[in-house]
C-alpha cells in the first residue's frame, strides 16, 4: 500500500534536481514542436532547423510535465504504483518526453534513442507523417486516455481505480475541459469509489485561465466558489497558485504528499478487521483533490511582436508561428530553448545527465511503463462457465416458447461475478447500466451483489450498498467511461443500455474503436478485454415510452468503423443471446455491439443450434423454408433482429398458407458484419458464401432491426445488390402498441408478405387473395387498436405454426 512516512520534507537539493529535470522535460516538448534539426541547439538556431509545418500545444504542457515530475519523487519514495491520466491531452509533446526521459520510451521505440540522435527522431516525429500524433494517444506510454476529445479524463481515471486497491491515479483536468458535460458528471465519483476494495483517484484541476481563444469559466470562477461546488460533491481541495517554480514545486509536492497520506489513512480505516469482518459502512468518503492556477504558456515567450503570450490564450497552441520568415521570432525560440540550460540537462553525446536520470523510479513503478496502462499484462481470464445450465429449453416448440431475451444473460453475469469475487469484495468483472439494470431484464446478478452506492442508505432500497458492484448511474457517459477505463487497466464488463439513449456516448464508443485500432498496430501493447455494449429496450419495444425513447442508430455508428476491432451482433432469441454474450465476454480488442430486446419474445433455436447459427453469422432456417428438391427459391425472406425475425416468420407462414406453390428461403442473419465481403472484414462472407445463401437473381425481402441504408451499405458490391429491398426503422413512431410500431414503420407481417409477392419471380395462386388480406388486416388493426387500446388478440398471440 505504500509508507508516506518516507516523505520527508522537500530539500532544496531535492528541489533543484526536480526544476532540472523539469527543465529538461520542457525544453523537450518545445524542440518537438519547433525542432527538425540541431535539436541540442549547439550551434545558432537557422530556419532550415525549423520544422515546415509547426503544430502542437504548449500552453499546458508546462503544468503536465510539473506534476510529473513531482510524483516521480514520490513514487521513488513510498514505492507506490500510480497511473497518470491528463485531461489536457493535447499536451502529448510533455508525455512523449517524460517517456523519453524516464527511458521507457527508448525501451519500446528502440530507434528514438536516448542519445542526441535519438531525441532528433524523437523531434522529427511529433506531428508529422509517419510520426506520432499531437496529443496524448495508444502511442504514448503510460497512457490509458485519448485526450483529443475532451470530457473523459476523471471517467477513466475512475473506472481504472475500481478494483484496483492499491492504485493511485493522478488525473489532470484542464480547465477548458471542465466546462464539459461528461466532466461535470465526472465529479460524483465519491458516490461509487470504496476505499475498502478500490484505488484512489487524486484530481488535480489545472486553471491556466484559457481555451484556445479565450477565457475559461473555472478560471475566472473564485476559489471560494470552486471549493463550496467541489465540496458539494464529495472532494475536499487544496489550492495552489503561482508563477514562481520553486514556490508552486514546494506547495504541489506538500499537497501531492499530503493527499497520499491522507488516502492511506481513509484505507487503512476501511480495510480494518472490523470492517472486512462484514459489510462496509455506508460512507461516502471525501476524497483529496488540487487545485492549481498557474500562467497558460508557462516559462514560454512573455511576450511576442509587443503583445502579451505567456498567461494568455495566445500560449495554448504555438506561440511563435513565424520563426522560419521572421529572424526576430527565430531569435525568441532561439532564447527560449536556450533558458533551460540544455548543455546541463544533457551530456556531449545528447544523453539525460546521470543525477537526472537517476530520479526516475524504477521499472514499472515509471508512471510510463506502468502495467495499469498496458492493461493487457493485468487481464486474467474470466472463469469459464457451462451455458446449458442457462439454456431455454425450445424443444418440438420452435417458435412457441416465450421468453425474455435478455434474462439468461443476466443469470450468466450473476454467476461470472460469484466466481469472480476477491475476498475483500472486489473483482476483475462489472456491469455498467444506467438505472436500468432490473428493467432490462439483468435483476439476477442482484442474486449476488447490490448497486454499489457510498452514500447514505435508506430502509426502503433494495439491493444497494456500498460493497455492490453494478454500477448504476443515470449518465451514458459516466456507465461507458467507467468501463472504458476498468477495461483498459486489464479487467471485464459490459455497458448495457436503453439503444436510443446509447447515442448520448456515442462518439466515446467511436473514440475507443480509434483507440483499439491503433493498439492492435503496436507489439508492445498487450490485448485487453473488448467494450460489451448491450442495448435493449430497443426501438421497436419502447412503445410505451414514445418516439424519443425509439433510435437504433448506434449500429449506423459503429459499422464503417475498423472491420479488425467492431463486431454487430443481432441475435434472435435468448439461446442466441447467451451464445453471443458469453463469446463477447471472452473475446479481446474488440467493440462488441449486441442489440437484443428484454421483453418477452418467442424461442427459435436449442443452445446447440445458436452456438453454431453465431459461428457461422447467418444462416437458412430449413425448417421455416419451403423450398422443393430443385433448392431454387422464388423470393428470400431475410431478417436480423428480434422483432423483424418475428415479422418476417409471420410473412413467411402467410405466404406458406396462402400462397403454397410460392418456394420461399428463410435467412436470418445473427452477425451483421457477415453480409460484407471477406476482404472488408474478417467476418465477411466469401462472395460464393453470400450466393449460396442469397442466391444470384432472386429477389430478397429484408426485414431489419434499424435504419435500412445500413443493410444497402453492407451489401453494396455484392451479386445485383439491388435486389434487396429493406424494411427497417424509417423514423416513425410514438406511445402507440407494439404491433403498430411494425406497421408505422412499414415493416408488418403483411408489408413484408407484399413485398414479397412483388419481388417474387413468378405469380402463383392465391396472389391477389393474400394481398387483399394484408391490406383487409392492416385496415382492421388501425381500426382496433383505437377502440380497444391494444393489439389484435390473433397478432399479439401469434408462434409459429398458429397460422396466419
Amino acid at each position: 500500500m505504500g509508507n508516506t512516512d518516507t516523505l520527508g520534507t522537500y530539500a532544496d537539493a531535492e528541489l533543484d534536481l526536480d526544476l532540472r529535470w523539469w527543465k529538461a522535460a520542457n525544453y523537450l516538448t518545445v524542440g518537438q514542436i519547433y525542432l527538425q534539426d540541431n535539436v541540442l541547439v549547439r550551434e545558432p538556431l537557422r530556419p532550415e532547423h525549423i520544422k515546415p509545418r509547426l503544430l502542437g500545444h504548449w500552453g499546458t504542457s508546462p503544468g503536465l510535465s510539473m506534476i510529473y515530475t513531482i510524483l516521480n519523487r514520490i513514487i521513488k519514495a513510498t514505492d507506490t504504483d500510480w497511473l497518470y491520466i491528463t485531461g489536457p491531452g493535447h499536451g502529448g509533446p510533455a508525455l512523449v518526453a517524460t517517456g523519453w526521459l524516464e527511458g521507457t520510451y527508448s525501451e519500446i521505440y528502440p530507434r528514438v534513442g536516448r542519445d542526441a540522435a535519438g531525441i532528433r527522431r524523437l523531434c522529427r516525429q511529433f506531428s508529422s507523417p509517419g510520426g506520432i500524433p499531437s496529443h496524448v494517444s495508444v502511442q504514448t506510454p503510460g497512457s490509458i486516455h485519448e485526450g483529443g476529445e475532451l470530457g473523459y479524463a476523471l471517467i477513466h481515471a475512475g473506472g481504472a481505480a475500481m478494483d484496483h486497491p492499491d492504485l493511485f491515479v493522478a488525473c489532470v483536468i484542464g480547465d477548458g475541459e471542465s466546462e464539459t458535460g461528461p466532466l461535470s458528471a465526472s465529479w460524483r465519483l465519491p458516490n461509487f469509489l470504496n476505499p475498502r476494495r478500490d484505488g484512489a483517484v487524486i484530481p488535480i484541476i489545472h486553471l491556466n485561465g484559457y481555451k484556445i481563444a479565450g477565457p475559461t469559466v473555472l478560471g475566472r470562477t473564485s476559489d471560494e466558489d470552486v471549493a463550496a461546488y467541489l465540496r458539494g460533491q464529495g472532494w475536499d481541495p487544496v489550492f495552489i497558485e503561482g508563477d514562481d517554480p520553486r514556490q508552486v514545486f514546494s506547495d504541489l509536492y506538500a499537497a501531492l504528499a499530503g493527499a497520499q497520506r491522507d488516502i492511506l489513512a481513509m484505507r487503512a480505516e476501511a480495510r480494518s478487521e472490523e470492517s472486512l469482518d462484514g459489510a462496509s459502512p455506508s460512507k461516502r468518503y471525501t476524497w483529496p483533490a488540487i487545485v492549481l492556477r498557474t500562467p497558460k504558456g508557462w516559462t514560454g515567450p512573455h511576450e511576442v511582436d509587443g503583445v502579451q503570450v505567456e498567461g494568455t490564450n495566445l500560449s495554448h497552441q504555438v506561440p511563435l508561428s513565424g520563426v522560419v520568415d521572421n529572424p526576430e521570432h527565430l531569435a525568441i525560440l532561439e532564447g527560449w530553448l536556450h533558458s533551460y540550460q540544455p548543455d546541463e540537462q544533457f551530456d556531449e553525446s545528447g544523453r539525460l545527465v546521470p543525477e537526472l536520470a537517476a530520479l526516475a523510479p524504477d521499472g514499472e513503478k515509471r508512471m510510463s511503463a506502468t502495467a495499469y496502462a498496458n492493461g493487457g499484462k493485468l487481464l486474467r481470464d474470466l472463469p469459464s462457465l457451462d451455458l446449458s445450465a442457462y439454456e431455454v429449453e425450445v424443444g418440438d416448440n420452435r417458435g412457441a416458447v416465450w421468453f425474455e431475451n435478455t434474462k439468461s444473460t443476466g443469470e450468466l453475469m450473476r454467476d461470472i461475478y460469484a466466481a469472480d469475487r476477491r475476498p475483500d469484495g472486489g473483482g476483475t468483472f462489472r456491469l455498467f447500466c444506467p438505472d436500468e439494470t432490473a428493467s432490462n431484464r439483468l435483476q439476477s446478478v442482484f442474486e449476488v451483489t447490490d448497486r454499489c452506492f457510498m452514500g447514505p442508505a435508506e430502509p426502503t432500497d433494495q439491493r444497494l450498498g456500498p460493497d455492490g458492484r453494478v454500477m448504476e448511474v443515470l449518465s451514458e457517459h459516466l456507465c461507458q467511461g467507467w468501463l472504458e477505463g476498468y477495461l483498459l487497466s486489464g479487467r471485464h464488463g459490459m455497458f448495457a443500455t436503453y439503444e436510443a439513449f446509447a447515442m448520448v456516448s456515442a462518439s466515446m464508443a467511436i473514440q475507443h474503436v480509434k483507440w483499439l485500432q491503433h493498439a492492435q498496430t503496436l507489439r508492445w501493447r498487450d490485448s485487453v478485454a473488448s467494450l460489451n455494449i448491450l442495448l435493449t429496450s430497443t426501438c421497436w419495444r419502447n412503445d410505451h415510452n414514445g418516439f424519443s425513447h425509439q433510435g437504433p442508430g448506434l449500429i449506423d455508428c459503429l459499422i464503417p468503423l475498423a472491420p479488425d476491432v467492431v463486431r454487430v451482433w443481432l441475435p434472435p432469441d435468448a439461446n442466441t443471446s447467451l451464445s453471443i454474450a458469453d463469446h463477447c465476454f471472452q473475446s479481446k480488442d474488440h467493440v462488441n455491439l449486441i442489440v437484443v430486446d428484454k421483453q418477452k419474445h418467442l424461442q427459435y433455436l436449442t443452445l446447440e443450434e445458436a452456438h453454431d447459427h453465431c459461428a457461422a453469422g447467418a444462416g437458412e432456417w430449413a425448417w421455416a423454408s419451403n423450398l422443393d428438391e430443385s433448392g431454387k427459391p422464388d423470393i428470400v425472406i431475410a431478417c436480423a433482429g428480434d422483432v423483424p425475425t418475428q415479422e418476417a416468420l409471420a410473412a413467411t407462414e402467410l405466404l406458406r398458407n396462402h400462397v403454397p406453390d410460392l418456394r420461399v428461403k428463410f435467412v436470418n442473419v445473427v452477425d451483421l458484419m457477415a453480409l460484407l465481403p471477406e476482404n472488408d472484414h474478417p467476418h465477411g462472407f466469401t462472395d460464393t458464401q453470400f450466393d449460396d445463401l442469397f442466391t444470384t437473381d432472386t429477389h430478397v425481402v429484408f426485414a431489419f432491426h434499424g435504419y435500412p441504408r445500413a443493410i444497402h451499405q453492407l451489401v453494396h458490391g455484392r451479386t445485383n445488390p439491388g435486389r434487396f429491398h429493406v424494411r427497417g426503422f424509417n423514423e416513425q413512431g410514438t406511445t402507440t402498441t407494439p404491433f403498430d410500431m411494425v406497421v408505422l414503420n412499414k415493416m408488418s407481417r403483411f408489408h413484408l408478405a407484399k413485398e414479397a409477392l412483388r419481388r417474387s419471380t413468378r405469380r402463383t395462386a392465391g396472389w391477389n387473395s393474400l394481398v387483399q388480406l394484408c391490406d383487409r388486416r392492416l385496415a382492421e388493426h388501425e381500426t382496433y387498436i383505437r377502440e380497444h387500446l391494444a393489439d389484435m388478440p390473433d397478432i399479439a398471440d401469434w408462434t409459429w405454426g398458429s397460422g396466419a
